[in-house]
């Protein structure tokens, strides 16, 4: 019986909630390819919100996204198992260094290689996710929303912010807004909007409270303290006290932390109690 009730209620979760994507991967990487190959030498070279990586870097850590994916996923090859265990830094720490081996590895790749390696690996792994069965458990859980097990649902809208972001990136230093477009954006926000009650999970306050999370240009979530949990609402509540209100083209970089609250602090509106808002702010929707 309760195994039949928690099956019933993901199935309602992914059914009601998780944006369905399977079939953006393959224009998501046309819209990339189109952009790669109107790059100038220049704007391969252009520094990105990535840290210490420029356009082409993030180029190459796209590319490795798909070969991951191919081989761990596809083929179920695991070349490095990774730390064992449940440990969340420990697993970010080794993630972090793989980005890393990697990047520092393509910097001998030229540009019209890496484009090369996109065009034949790209069309794989959208065949390959267009194959999932979104009701089947996916083979990684989807750690930053508080999920142990997810389903491939869950999985690839996960995977569809990735790809989403990254090409973003390269387009903020080229400053081209393609991707800040309904068709576009519109899964990634619904799908890191999901990892909010995990955000919130620290915050106890009375049954009943309230927070709504709107992102300017793109939509409102709300959500309300419940059964000792946070869930999402299908309405609003004019009374809701527990406001923050980001513009989209700062909330994108926010939570895939690109940048800190506190640096942009002067461009969001908050309301309400500060340790239920603070914690909006703190959704990071990215292993980092």
């Amino acid at each position: 019986m309760i195994n039949n009730y928690l099956c019933l209620r993901t199935y309602y979760f992914a059914m009601t909630f998780i944006p369905p994507v399977q079939s953006l991967f393959a224009p998501l990487d046309a819209l990339l390819m189109d952009c790669l190959r109107q790059l100038s030498d220049e704007q391969w070279n252009l520094p990105t919100i990535s840290r210490l990586w420029n356009v082409k870097d993030v180029v190459a850590h796209l590319l490795d996204g798909n070969l991951r994916t191919l081989s761990i996923q596809r083929d179920k090859y695991f070349g490095d198992k990774g730390p064992q265990g449940n440990d969340y830094s420990e697993l970010v720490k080794w993630l972090n260094c793989l980005n890393a081996d990697w990047v520092l590895a393509a910097k001998r790749l030229s540009p019209e290689v890496l484009i090369m390696m996109h065009e034949s690996t790209g069309p794989l792994v959208s065949a390959y996710y267009e194959s999932l069965n979104p009701m089947e458990e996916a083979i990684f859980a989807v750690a930053w929303a508080g999920e142990n097990t997810s389903t491939n649902a869950m999985h690839l809208a996960r995977e569809y912010t990735e790809k989403w972001h990254h090409q973003q990136q390269i387009r903020f230093a080229i400053c081209d807004d393609t991707l800040m477009i309904e068709q576009w954006s519109k899964p990634f926000w619904e799908t890191i909007m999901l990892g909010m009650p995990h955000a919130l999970r620290y915050v106890q306050p009375e049954i009943g409270t309230r927070v709504r999370c709107k992102i300017i240009g793109a939509g409102s979530w709300e959500l309300e303290y419940r059964h000792l949990e946070w869930s999402f609402t299908d309405s609003y509540d004019d009374r809701t006290e527990n406001i923050v209100e980001i513009p989209a083209e700062i909330a994108w970089r926010l939570f895939t932390k690109s940048i800190r609250p506190e640096a942009v602090m002067d461009q969001i509106t908050v309301q309400g109690a500060r340790e239920i808002t603070s914690q909006v702010l703190s959704l990071v929707a990215v292993m980092a």
